[in-house]
């Protein structure tokens, strides 16, 4: 069983936001969890297994605690005043740790702070995961983390951030950014998309769905579609790009993957290879992700219904298109309509 540690740095000048909202989302997370695997060993033949989560406390698999700078009370910008449940100096391991954004202009602050700057060098050396949100990357590119590394802050600094950190790659139109264990969210709203990523990669993804759907109804972007990453960055293959454009403007054909390698002047096997170094996915994949992102659209702006919908991004059996869109987006072609239209004002 899980057992998950999180941690929300302290600091004078802090938005609270970023403290309660990804909180309140781990905790409804591990709720969700233990309530998963009561279900599951309710079925399970050992009574001891049964007994033994049918005591389990959500506390008792996710601990979540603050941490200050010093034992001192610290103010919010909105007033609260919080003590933190342990300082720097205590020796522990997490799991994630999150930085808060500061009211206004966040320089002066940061530079106050070299003892939290070398906490985080070492947290991150650990492998902990660290994620910044707003003004709060500030402390990220101050400990040198960032340096010749994808970030983003709030938009209001990007210049003044540039200037402070040239060696910091400025991604000013991604609200999210990881290089490698460190994570950047430009606002609140993509604090919260990272922490349903978070919450999937501990807990799973039914758990990771309940918790989206608990706090948010709309429909949000997954993780990987919007955040920019080492590991998603343009690739410099010029012959999969031209394949991977004509894939989008042909993805209702009828395609194979022969006729692709073709028009690529490659054998299949070096067209899988190449395709697969260059966008970190197979052909098919590729191309099933573009009927789906197409569909998506036609759901949001077109009277089409579902099975023409379906015909017209290259499915013939609805069955199959409805399993594939629940696969890619979590919820049913009939309910992501629903909600993307609620959205939608008319006059």
């Amino acid at each position: 069983m899980t057992n998950t540690q999180i941690g929300f740095v302290l600091c004078e000048r802090m938005l609270s936001s970023g403290l309660s909202l990804p909180i309140e989302m781990w905790k409804s997370a591990a709720s969700s969890y233990l309530a998963e695997q009561k279900t599951n060993a309710n079925t399970d033949t050992s009574p001891a297994k049964r007994s033994r989560f049918r005591l389990c406390r959500p506390e008792s698999i996710l601990k979540v605690n603050t941490i200050g700078i010093n034992s001192l009370p610290i103010r919010t910008h909105s007033g609260f005043s919080i003590t933190a449940d342990t300082t720097l100096a205590d020796d522990r391991h997490y799991d994630v740790i999150y930085i808060p954004a500061l009211w206004r202009n966040p320089r002066a602050v940061v530079r106050q702070q070299p003892e939290l700057l070398a906490w985080l060098s070492e947290q991150a050396a650990r492998g902990t995961r660290i994620a910044a949100v707003g003004t709060g990357c500030c402390f990220l590119a101050e400990s040198g983390l960032l340096n010749g590394k994808p970030a983003t802050t709030h938009w209001h600094y990007f210049r003044q951030f540039s200037r402070d950190y040239p060696s910091v790659k400025l991604q000013t139109k991604h609200f999210l950014t990881q290089a490698e264990n460190i994570y950047c969210a430009a606002s609140v709203k993509a604090l919260s998309d990272l922490t349903i990523h978070f919450i999937e990669t501990i807990y799973g993804k039914r758990v990771a769905t309940h918790t989206q759907r608990t706090f948010f109804h709309e429909i949000r972007s997954q993780f990987d579609r919007q955040c920019y990453s080492e590991e998603n960055k343009p690739h410099p293959d010029e012959d999969i790009v031209q394949i991977q454009t004509w894939i989008k403007a042909n993805c209702a054909s009828d395609i194979s993957m022969q006729n692709l390698a073709n028009m690529a002047g490659m054998s299949l096997r070096n067209f899988n290879r190449r395709f697969k170094n260059a966008t970190d996915m197979s052909p098919l994949q590729y191309l099933l992700t573009a009927r789906i992102e197409l569909a998506m659209n036609m759901l949001q702006s077109t009277n089409l219904c579902i099975q023409e919908i379906a015909n017209a991004v290259g499915y013939q059996d609805i069955a199959h298109f409805n399993r594939q869109f629940k696969h890619k987006t979590t919820v049913s072609p009939g309910d992501y309509r629903k909600t993307v239209r609620a959205k939608m004002f008319s006059a």
